[in-house]
């Protein structure tokens, strides 16, 4: 008897690979760490080294690229104007009274003193006008400039040809007295009516004017921080540093203005001191830490620089922080084709300087 299965399906699983574990490499053997004693570098064989990273600069690239906002002002009071205007009056009066009665009692003393004193008192009188006219010029200048940066700025962002040009003809009229520029004027005059965009011009404008005029701004500044570091680093006590300090600073603020043609007077310098403040504030404080001595004097400097000369370096950049602020302040156009100057440009030099200083004072004690 045959026996017969009922057909069925069985499912076949395939075999599947065996994991091959990986190959470990061999641990190399760990070698013992060699202690390298620390070696005195010579005086003569001391290399000055600058910054690879300026500490003022990392806070600028960190920023945006659109140049600050200007800082609202705050609306003046009328009480004080009223009060500033009223007790001038009123020292006016009192001082012209004085004089009449200084005038009557010489004529009443000798007829000659009386009219000596009224011609003495009539050159005083058209001297302080010419004074007033002068100065009220100077801030009109110095007005215009403030006026050309901000149209600039307003045509790079809005590039309006028109505009563009009007402001190219009054800054050429402007810089007419600057030698320096005649290059640039004469190209500017050449390629007039090939420039479409008013941004281009302007970035073309400054192109062509303005470089002479940054170089010479550039060895000024440079100049005033090595006159700095040296003074503060023989000056005995701190208190000629800091007035040593703000002489430099002050003429080197109108050094500037009238190398960018500015020229202010009295009452123009003092509203210049102010916005160059006012522009240190909004890019930063000028304060300088233990951090920045480190930073400029420990990258070599202080194997060559004693600390007197050391301070002085500190000083000298300070002074080309200050100088910065005033090119930017009384630059008619704003940087846009042109990188504007940091405080990198000018710590390799000045180090040298201190070093080659260093030196002679070494030779000299020899």
């Amino acid at each position: 008897m045959t026996l017969t299965r009922k057909p069925a399906a069985f499912r076949i699983t395939p075999d599947q690979p065996e994991e091959k574990a990986p190959l470990l490499a061999p641990a190399e053997p760990e070698r013992p760490v060699e202690k390298r004693k620390p070696r005195t570098v010579a005086p003569e064989r001391a290399v000055i080294t600058p910054a690879a990273v300026d500490i003022f600069e990392a806070e600028a690239e960190d920023a945006p690229s659109e140049p600050p906002l200007p800082i609202a002002r705050k609306r003046r009071s009328r009480l004080a104007a009223v009060f500033l205007s009223t007790f001038g009056a009123l020292v006016s009066l009192a001082v012209w009274l004085w004089i009449d009665r200084l005038i009557r009692d010489l004529f009443a003393e000798a007829g000659w003193l009386g009219w000596a004193a009224l011609a003495l008192a009539i050159v005083a009188a058209f001297s302080l006008l010419a004074i007033l006219i002068r100065e009220i010029w100077a801030l009109r200048r110095l007005a215009s400039v403030e006026n050309m940066r901000a149209e600039a700025e307003t045509i790079l962002a809005s590039n309006n040809e028109k505009k563009a040009r009007a402001l190219v003809g009054e800054l050429t009229s402007f810089l007419s007295s600057k030698p320096e520029t005649a290059a640039g004027r004469r190209t500017l005059s050449e390629l007039e009516g090939e420039i479409i965009d008013g941004a281009d011009l302007i970035r073309l404008a400054e192109s062509e004017l303005m470089p002479p005029l940054d170089q010479r701004a550039r060895e000024l500044v440079l100049d005033a921080a090595k006159r700095v570091s040296v003074v503060t680093a023989v000056s005995p006590r701190a208190l000629v540093d800091i007035g040593y300090v703000l002489f430099e600073a002050s003429r080197l603020v109108r050094r500037l203005a009238e190398l960018y043609g500015a020229r202010p007077g009295a009452l123009g310098f003092f509203r210049l001191a102010r916005d160059v403040v006012a522009h240190l504030a909004v890019t930063g404080s000028i304060a300088l830490g233990d951090g920045v001595v480190q930073q400029l004097v420990g990258h070599g400097l202080a194997a060559r620089l004693s600390a007197k000369l050391g301070e002085g370096v500190v000083n000298g950049m300070m002074t080309v922080r200050i100088g910065i602020a005033a090119m930017e302040t009384v630059r008619p156009l704003p940087f846009a084709a042109r990188r504007r100057p940091r405080i990198g440009d000018f710590v390799t030099a000045l180090s040298s300087f201190a070093a080659r200083k260093a030196q002679d004072g070494d030779g000299g004690d020899k």
